[in-house]
């Protein structure tokens, strides 16, 4: 891959960043639901371990000899991204969602492309970040708060511990950290990649779910349906098209999604749930695309 591929997104791309976004717009208000009835860490366990399940069915069926990995530097890519993109961004989300707002997590998601550019600029020399790019990362975050500060300033009390809020935001951190890992992985097919993170966030989570919570009790209702979605889509799905999007427009451009998810979420949730929108939602949602195209306004240029 050379480095124009990184520096100029395809149209292809863009497409992939906003159905990636259109998917993990509905993975907040699914845990929610898997909230209602399970703990935390099985949430997190049994979201992870459908996705791999997911994945491991597929890689077997279409690419069978791809899922011997011998090689010892892969398989320890794999297991340190599998804890840093699964096993531990999904238990601090899910514990955290149990007590601050789902406006605040996704505050806390959007501080993921002020993470991954500190982080490009240090371990990946090829990512130009230059003023333009900053300016439009910090526009992007400003939109967000506009978004969705003034319902987290409503909650009052119900804003969560600094704990959870802290939880939140290393959440995001974990993702950024396993985006500029991923760009620096060895050459593996980017679905057993996949498969292989989730399995291994699988078999490191799962047993201290069983040893804190204990085993669930599964049964038909909406908390075990959300499970199952958010096993699925926004983590076996999302996550293989995510390691394709690292792989081909770099890590910065990967974290444009985080400004794009809130947006889709405030619709699920308005189509799904019957919010009601207030006028800084449209504000937030204007500034937060102004800082998306302004990122990559060099990029649009010369296409």
């Amino acid at each position: 891959m050379n480095d124009a591929s990184h520096n100029t997104p395809t149209p292809h791309n863009w497409a992939l960043l906003f159905f990636l976004s259109f998917v993990w717009g509905g993975a907040f208000m699914s845990m929610a639901v898997a909230l209602e009835q399970y703990d935390p860490f099985t949430v997190a366990a049994g979201r992870i371990g459908i996705g791999a399940l997911a994945l491991l069915v597929v890689v077997a069926i279409t690419r069978p000899r791809d899922l011997v990995i011998r090689d010892p530097k892969s398989l320890g890519f794999i297991l340190i991204l599998g804890i840093l993109n699964f096993a531990l961004p999904f238990s601090l989300l899910a514990w955290g969602l149990q007590q601050v707002p789902s406006a605040f997590a996704g505050v806390a998601m959007g501080s993921s492309p002020i993470f991954v550019l500190v982080l490009a600029y240090i371990f990946v020399p090829d990512e130009r970040i230059g003023p333009q790019r900053i300016v439009g990362v910090i526009l992007g975050f400003v939109g967000l708060l506009i978004l969705i500060l003034p319902g987290a300033m409503e909650a009052g009390n119900a804003g969560g511990t600094i704990v959870a809020r802290i939880a939140c935001v290393a959440a995001s951190l974990c993702y950024s950290v396993g985006a500029i890992l991923i760009r620096r992985a060895p050459p593996i097919p980017p679905m057993v990649f996949t498969a292989g993170m989730l399995m291994a966030g699988a078999l490191v989570l799962s047993p201290i779910a069983v040893l804190v919570e204990g085993l669930p009790e599964i049964n038909g209702t909406w908390a075990t349906w959300a499970i199952l979605y958010a096993g699925i889509f926004p983590t076996g799905l999302a996550f293989l098209l995510r390691v394709v999007l690292i792989r081909s427009a770099g890590p910065i451009f990967m974290s444009l999604v985080a400004y794009i998810v809130p947006i889709w979420a405030v619709l699920l949730g308005v189509i799904l749930l019957g919010e009601t929108l207030r006028l800084s939602t449209y504000i937030g949602a204007v500034v937060i695309l102004s800082g998306v195209g302004l990122t990559q306004l060099r990029s649009l240029s010369k296409r």
